[in-house]
Parts: structure tokens; sequence; C-alpha cells
């Protein structure tokens, strides 16, 4: 079987002539993985997002979607996969579950399973109710069983968490884990909640000016960029300051903080070492890698 469940090559594409959106776009999304797809606003993410889901067309056969062309294989390549793009259509006067019933009539899917996948969305407690008396978060829920009715392999999702609560994001969160390690979902998901995607993803692109700045696990993208990371100490006494310490002089101390920037010699276990043995009393340790900076190191390269 084929490693990769999404394959684009060499992808571009424009609106007009003088306008290029997307420049030579490469991308492969390894099954079972919980890929981020990440970009500023203008980046090219939605359109890219439009052309994998065939509501743009693919003039250069460009893009693989479980080993098949999506220009020779829409609409019968969709029976397996699930899509939210932009803003989901629900329909607010009638029930969670007649919202279901609508999809899965057009699926060919059997009654049955709407049960089934409101009771995996945590919605079945309130199937009766109209969807237009849901919370933001459970129509993004009911929106994403309407994904799932056909029990697709294969998830693609536009901005999911976008305008959710703390508590409604965590709900999403939760549950894209849930059917990824335990139904074995492969989701493309596109976020500009650069935090949010570093707890779920397994794997990220970065898009920035229509081409691919980056591609590869969150891992690998902190190595990358693991020259001048920022590191803050705080410590709970002054003796240290005193020290003629070699550490200590290379750091910018403020108040009751050391400030480092890593370089390649440097290793925060090493800096911690030196600063005990000067009798540093160390408070705190924090340091900038996350993946807001890394995004904003590769886009700024």
């Amino acid at each position: 079987m084929d490693k990769y469940i999404i394959q684009i090559n060499n992808l571009s594409f424009n609106y007009s002539k003088s306008k290029p959106v997307l420049r030579n776009i490469d991308l492969n999304v390894p099954k079972g993985s919980i890929y981020g797809f990440i970009g500023a606003n203008g980046a090219g993410k939605t359109t890219t997002m439009k052309l994998l889901t065939g509501l743009l067309p693919d003039k250069d056969d460009s893009i693989n979607i479980m080993c098949q062309k999506i220009s020779d294989s829409i609409p019968e390549i969709f029976n397996n996969v699930g899509c939210i793009i932009e803003t989901p259509t629900i329909y607010e006067h009638i029930t969670g579950y007649n919202n279901l019933k609508y999809i899965a009539t057009f699926r060919h899917v059997e009654d049955n399973k709407i049960n089934e996948v409101l009771e995996l969305v945590g919605l079945y407690e309130s199937k009766d109710r109209k969807a237009g008396h849901y919370s933001l978060g459970m129509k993004q829920r009911l929106a994403i069983a309407m994904a799932l009715i056909g029990n697709p392999d294969l998830l693609i999702l536009d901005e999911p968490v976008n305008g959710l609560d703390p508590n409604g994001i965590i709900d999403i969160r939760n549950l894209l884990l849930k059917l990824n390690k335990e139904y074995g979902k492969t989701i493309f998901i596109s976020s500009h909640l650069l935090d949010e995607v570093e707890k779920i993803c397994t794997d990220i692109a970065i898009i920035s000016d229509g081409e691919i700045r980056f591609e590869g696990s969150i891992n690998q993208l902190k190595r990358l960029v693991k020259r001048g990371t920022e590191v803050n100490i705080k410590i709970d006494n002054n003796i240290w300051i005193s020290e003629d310490n070699e550490i200590i002089n290379s750091a910018e101390i403020k108040g009751d903080t050391l400030c480092f920037k890593l370089n390649e010699t440097q290793s925060i276990s090493d800096i911690l070492s030196k600063l005990i043995s000067a009798g540093a009393l160390i408070r705190e340790v924090k340091t900038n890698d996350n993946l807001e900076d890394n995004f904003l190191k590769i886009i700024s390269q």
C-alpha cells in the first residue's frame, strides 16, 4: 500500500495570469497522520484546500488522493473523503438528526449509522433539537458528523476550531484525536491557531506567499530552527551575578532572569549545569521553542 494518502506534485495555480497564487506546491500527507496546513491569510492555504476537494479544477493533474488523480476520479473519489471547507452548510430549521439523515440519503448510508455518528461526536442526546439552537461548538461537531457519515478514511477540515471558545476548542481537539487514534482516520487540517496545531498534529506544512517553506514532522521543524532558540532562566538568589562565569557573561540579565540565545555549541542542560555549579538556585526555565516562533522563523527566511 502507498505510504501517502494525499500527494501533490508541482502544483501551480492562478486566478489571473498576472497574479500567481500557488507556485510549484509539493505535499505528501502520510496515511494515519493528523497533518496541519499552516499559513497566514492570503498565503494560498484556502486555494490549496479548494483544489484538494475539487471546488477548483486541477488542470495540471498535480493532485493524487488515495493513489488516484483527482481530475480523473471526481466525484467517486469523494465517497471515501469527508470535507468541511469554509462555512459548513447546516439547515438550522431542522434537527441535528435530520441534517444527518439528508446527507445519509444522498450518500446511500443506512439510517442506523446516523445515531452511531451522533454518539461519536457527542450529539446523541441533542439529536432531536433544531440545529439553530445548537451552540457554535455543537454546530461544528455536527458538521464533522456530516463529513463522517459515509465512514471516510480521509477528513479534510478547513479551520475546524475557528471562532470557538476554549471549551469548544478542547471538544474538537479531543474528537479529532479520537478519530485519528481509535478509528484510524487521516486528518488534513488547516488552522491559524498554531498552538492548537502543535497539540494535535503529527506532521505539518507551512505555506507562505504561495510556496511551501517547510514540510515534515513537528520534531523536524524544531530541529531545523533549534539554533537561535531563546531560553529564559529565573533565579532565586543573586550570588551568581558577581561570579566571573562565562555562561553568565553570555546572557542578558533582566532582574532575576537570565536570557540566553542558544548557538550551535550550547544546550539548555549545559547552561543549567554551569549555573548550578556557580551557586544559582533555579526557579523556572522557559523557552520560545514553540510552533508559532518556528513558523515566524520559517516564513522570514
